[in-house]
């Protein structure tokens, strides 16, 4: 397509070399984001002014990337395309931050086991559960989600925790899930539910390295603030 047939070509070309030129939105304002991005779902129009509104109806940049398809289709001219390209923004940075961690397949430390902990909640709009099975070295032998609740619940199955670690003949578990609509800070039911967990896993031989909750991009780790701990009590 010419740039005499569309209008818009110089502006998009002069976006798109400007973010390969920068190597990144460092210096580019919310509404240009989006202005890029939509390019991609509307070739012809003016991306512009439909920016500005997603902006004005969801609050700030962070509102458009967490929100849900048919909630961004309400916006005039955001069609399915352009609602699930923006859609796929949050979950591909999840993705990205497992990559990017410094060693992917092994967690050394709290903050690693944080960061991992992170990368698999940090978006969800309902609340998950996760164990993630290592062996004696730390390294991830595998993580399996346990759990979908709903935006205030999640249940933390005895059977389905204990029959993953044991399936990968793990020798520590990390457990992680997600509060979408509050504070990282447990509920006492968390912290009840956890140590009843730990009591479970330390009979059969596995230890319980920590329980991460995450909210928004915040953590809480239950070892660090002492809920729980390494010195199991089996009564």
């Amino acid at each position: 397509m010419s740039e005499k047939s569309n209008p818009h070509a110089g502006h998009r070309e002069k976006m798109r070399q400007r973010f390969i030129r920068e190597g990144g939105f460092d210096h580019f304002e919310d509404h240009q984001i989006l202005e890029l991005l939509l390019y991609y779902a509307n070739f012809r129009g003016d991306t512009n002014p439909v920016a500005h509104d997603l902006l004005n109806e969801f609050g700030s940049l962070k509102g458009v990337l967490e929100a849900r398809p048919e909630m961004l289709m309400q916006v005039k001219g955001v069609g399915e395309q352009a609602a699930t390209l923006i859609s796929m923004v949050v979950p591909l940075t999840r993705v990205w931050s497992r990559c990017a961690m410094t060693a992917p397949d092994k967690i050394g430390n709290s903050r690693e086991a944080e960061k991992y902990c992170l990368s698999l909640l940090a978006g969800h709009r309902t609340e998950r559960f996760y164990v993630v099975s290592l062996n004696a070295r730390c390294a991830v032998l595998g993580r399996r989600k346990i759990s979908d609740g709903s935006l205030s619940e999640v249940s933390a199955y005895p059977r389905i925790v204990m029959e993953t670690a044991l399936n990968y003949n793990a020798h520590s578990v990390l457990l992680c899930h997600n509060h979408p609509g509050g504070t990282c800070a447990p509920s006492p039911e968390d912290i009840a539910s956890t140590l009843q967990l730990q009591r479970l896993l330390s009979g059969v031989g596995i230890l319980l390295l920590d329980h991460i909750i995450v909210a928004n991009d915040m953590t809480y780790s239950m070892i660090q603030h002492g809920d729980i701990d390494y010195r199991v009590r089996n009564k």
